[in-house]
């Protein structure tokens, strides 16, 4: 049931900064997509428009169910998400070297988004209910390890290297936000240093062929420029060839003549910067970074520990993303096939992030309540 007292702390500027980042992602994916000779149908941009309203009609659901009680289904939800993960080995719809998506007639599941959200609620609820004055010790870590492993073997197994990555990530800010003990810290470094060999040997192994070229590539792009490296270096030259002002809607080259690939996708940050140049992208990413600040605030003023760790983990989902998808575009990260929240072309990214961002506001506003 929803309770007007939490649009007390509604703030509009938030909405307006999702809004403006959406609307360059519109822009973009307008610009580098539009083709007037091209056949009847949905455009790309109108599709994205409408998965734009769908993912605030997801923001709304999070941003208005108390957080509290949504938790308390975060188990059967997360179960949900991983028996959908095992559906896509079996039954999932391929494309761009993995299997990710579930039909469900006229839209695509990708489940490996959603178990991100699922992970956040979950690992929130379980390190929420075992706080200790003396923090967190190794043996407290055991069963919210499997609550990782099992979904980060499956979206690995599609193969998703970017996804894992991120839920890799946040799981490992969630536990540190959970009250790990400073003590340990050390001792689990030096453990990790002494597997790392042997937990290599696994990652590397469970890559496919295209995924270890584009490792190895990041070092050197230029070892194989019209293959794997192909995509570093077209969209470092598109970020470069932007300057000061950029070339405009339609003015940039490499984007318009098709030499960036997937440039409403995982390289739209490429497209914008060389259509915007500095400036544009200086706008953007004080966008992103009064959302990121926002959320940070959130997280460090929620009114319980359930609100903290859940904010901290959108925190920790959010900065991966922004700053994984810039980095790989510039060519100082590998291509891992992360999207640029609230930007990237794709239903489910952007109506889990919209989800997420949702629950950011909840957490938010109900830190203004006196009752729950």
């Amino acid at each position: 049931m929803i309770d007007r007292r939490i649009l007390t702390g509604f703030e509009l500027w938030f909405i307006l900064v999702i809004l403006l980042i959406q609307g360059m992602g519109v822009l973009s994916i307008f610009s580098v997509t539009y083709n007037p000779e091209a056949a009847s149908g949905l455009p790309v941009y109108a599709k994205q428009i409408a998965w734009i309203a769908i993912g605030w009609g997801s923001f709304l659901l999070f941003a208005f169910y108390d957080y509290r009680k949504m938790t308390r289904y975060s188990f059967p939800f997360y179960g949900l998400c991983i028996a959908m993960l095992v559906l896509v080995l079996f039954f999932g719809r391929t494309g761009g070297g993995a299997q990710r998506w579930l039909s469900l007639g006229l839209f695509n599941v990708q489940p490996s988004e959603w178990i991100k959200v699922s992970l956040i609620l979950v690992v929130a609820k379980y390190f929420s209910g075992r706080q200790q004055q003396r923090g967190l010790n190794l043996a407290s870590l055991i069963a919210p390890s499997f609550l990782l492993l099992v979904p980060l073997l499956l979206v690995l197994k599609q193969p998703d290297l970017g996804t894992a990555l991120a839920i890799l990530f946040l799981f490992a800010v969630m536990v540190f936000l959970a009250g790990f003990q400073s003590k340990r810290v050390g001792f689990s470094a030096l453990i990790s240093l002494m597997a790392f060999p042997f937990v290599w040997e696994i990652f590397w192994n469970s890559l496919k062929d295209y995924q270890r070229n584009r490792l190895s590539t990041f070092f050197n792009p230029s070892q194989d420029p019209m293959g794997v490296g192909y995509h570093a270096l077209q969209s470092k030259i598109a970020i470069g060839s932007g300057g000061l002002l950029g070339k405009g809607l339609w003015g940039g080259t490499q984007s318009q003549l098709k030499f960036l690939p997937e440039g409403h996708t995982d390289f739209i940050f490429a497209v914008f910067a060389e259509e915007w140049g500095f400036i544009g992208v200086l706008v953007l990413f004080t966008f992103y970074f009064l959302l990121i600040a926002w959320a940070i605030r959130v997280a460090l003023r929620a009114k319980d520990t359930l609100g903290s760790l859940i904010a901290g983990g959108v925190v920790a989902m959010l900065l991966f993303s922004v700053l994984v998808n810039i980095a790989m575009t510039a060519g100082v990260a590998p291509v891992v096939g992360v999207p640029l929240p609230l930007m990237s072309y794709g239903g489910n990214s952007l109506v889990t992030t919209m989800a997420t961002l949702g629950l950011l506001l909840n957490i938010r506003t109900r830190r203004f309540m006196l009752f729950y």
